[in-house]
């Protein structure tokens, strides 16, 4: 299934209630998607099982902030962080993801368990949109798009140690 990158500048909201819910295998394709997910996402199950998770990626979200994600993930940690997803029709939709490694009796790691709250709207305009925008500035300063990738993601290595936190605690003092 193609991803194709096409944006509306509409955005889709879900309840405060609701949890969007996904899981993935190893590689980051999609296992399970609950019905939050489908409905905002506007995706049936069959479109999206099997497919990367990175079908819902926003051409507005830093593959910096991907990168620290996954390498979070891949040290076996979780991590909380702000994603603008993208829809089927290229509505965009806010979360603050949770997204954990899934463990097998053996405590080997087989997957990655992702709940989606909707975000505080003030934490997004004031702090996250300014900061991706600035990650993403950097990202797109360099011909390279894995060097663009890492020196974005150097930015926010050195944004954290200069607030003396780690990325979950930063993300919690918003």
């Amino acid at each position: 299934m193609s991803n194709d990158q096409t944006v509306t500048g509409v955005e889709r909201h879900f309840d405060e209630n609701e949890l969007i819910v996904s899981k993935t295998d190893l590689k980051g394709h999609i296992t399970y998607a609950n019905d939050v997910f489908l409905d905002i996402a506007d995706y049936t199950e069959k479109e999206v099982l099997g497919q990367p998770h990175s079908l819902i990626r926003h051409p507005d979200m830093p593959r910096s902030v991907f990168k620290l994600l996954w390498d979070t993930l891949h040290e076996g940690s979780e991590i909380f962080a702000y994603v603008i997803n993208r829809a089927k029709n290229g509505d965009h939709y806010w979360v603050l993801a949770h997204v954990t490694p899934s463990k097998d009796a053996n405590n080997q790691v087989i997957g990655y368990h992702s709940n989606r709250r909707v975000p505080d709207k003030r934490i997004i305009m004031e702090n996250i949109i300014p900061l991706y925008k600035s990650l993403r500035d950097e990202e797109n300063r360099h011909e390279n798009r894995k060097d663009g990738m890492n020196a974005a993601y150097d930015m926010v290595g050195a944004l954290l140690a200069d607030k003396g936190v780690g990325y979950d605690e930063f993300v919690a003092t918003l």
